[in-house]
């Protein structure tokens, strides 16, 4: 099978930032699916990874990145339950496994959902990373209760970004928040009120721009930019007893002890923990990913594909991690097998 990876960690318009070879096509075993794919998206988690990975070093054997994928179930290991082959599925895989950038991938099924059978196989595409994302930091980590939290405020900085994008619809359409989203474009304040949210704020004068908004504090935070540029207006924007969760990470230590005073929880979230670790509920990822399935099959939510490059092509990849590289993207880009 033909795939896509690198030896060596290259700026992007390096020749070999990416490179095409063949290998062998992967035999399932215990509760593995083999996926013949046909259309990935990519992520920010692409292009550092590919930036990081291999620095001052270069590989036997080229790693394969790439996460969200659409494909058929070409074949099952013994202890598959939930799928058989010629079954339609999507999914955000695992780190500590080969990518999705190939014409064949592995992936455990219990991080495998049923395609929604609405949408396009580059709209389905889009959506499994962000939307896991963006679901596991409102539920499994905020446990935002749909009835008793119907109507509190959120602040999702970042809205029109693919994390945001969704995370916008899952606040407003199923929770019922009221959603307060930073843009700062006229394109991206657009995008995001198209997605549902409430009022569209500027993140360069956040503190203020969120108050002019007639909110002095919000219920709930989720940040998808950058935690150490906000900490300080997280910390004054967030009600006493409120919730933040970051999805960013931080090469600093964050200042915790400011959130003492309010009693706030805060909060990681990684959406390959799941994966990574192997944990006892990993088979919840399968459940999200077919109950977020009947949201867009049913149109309560839609995808955020905004761009799609037709061919699995080392051009079109290359592509696909410049434009998400210059910080501009608005939605998510899809390649097309």
């Amino acid at each position: 099978m033909k795939a896509i990876g690198f030896k060596t960690s290259l700026p992007i318009n390096e020749n070999e930032s990416f490179i095409a070879f063949e290998t062998p096509v992967p035999e399932p075993k215990g509760r593995d699916l083999l996926v013949k794919i046909k259309a990935i998206s990519v992520n920010p988690v692409d292009y550092k990874i590919r930036q990081n990975s291999a620095k001052d070093t270069t590989l036997e054997t080229p790693k394969v990145i790439g996460w969200d994928a659409v494909g058929t179930v070409e074949a099952v290991g013994e202890g598959v339950t939930f799928f058989k082959a010629g079954d339609e599925v999507y999914y955000a895989g695992d780190l500590t496994r080969s990518g999705s950038n190939a014409e064949y991938q592995l992936i455990d099924e219990r991080i495998v959902g049923l395609k929604p059978t609405s949408l396009t196989d580059a709209e389905a595409a889009a959506m499994p990373l962000t939307a896991l994302t963006a679901w596991e930091s409102l539920y499994d980590r905020i446990r935002i209760n749909n009835q008793k939290d119907k109507g509190k405020s959120i602040l999702i900085i970042g809205g029109a970004g693919g994390v945001g994008s969704i995370a916008i619809q899952l606040a407003k359409k199923i929770s019922g928040l009221k959603v307060i989203t930073t843009a700062s474009r006229p394109e991206t304040k657009e995008w995001c009120k198209a997605m549902g949210a409430d009022v569209v704020v500027d993140h360069k004068n956040l503190v203020e721009e969120v108050r002019a908004a007639g909110f002095k504090e919000v219920d709930f935070i989720l940040d998808f930019v950058d935690l150490n540029s906000y900490w300080d207006d997280l910390v004054e924007l967030i009600k006493p007893q409120g919730h933040i969760v970051s999805i960013t990470g931080s090469a600093t230590p964050v200042a915790l002890n400011k959130l003492k005073n309010k009693s706030v929880t805060f909060s990681w979230e990684l959406m390959y923990t799941r994966s990574m670790y192997q944990t006892e509920d990993i088979e919840q990822q399968h459940h999200i990913l077919n109950e977020l399935a009947k949201l867009l099959d049913t149109g309560t939510l839609k995808t955020t594909l905004n761009q799609t490059l037709k061919g699995f092509t080392v051009e079109n990849l290359k592509e696909a991690h410049r434009l998400l590289e210059s910080g501009k993207t608005i939605g998510k880009v899809v390649i097309e097998y």
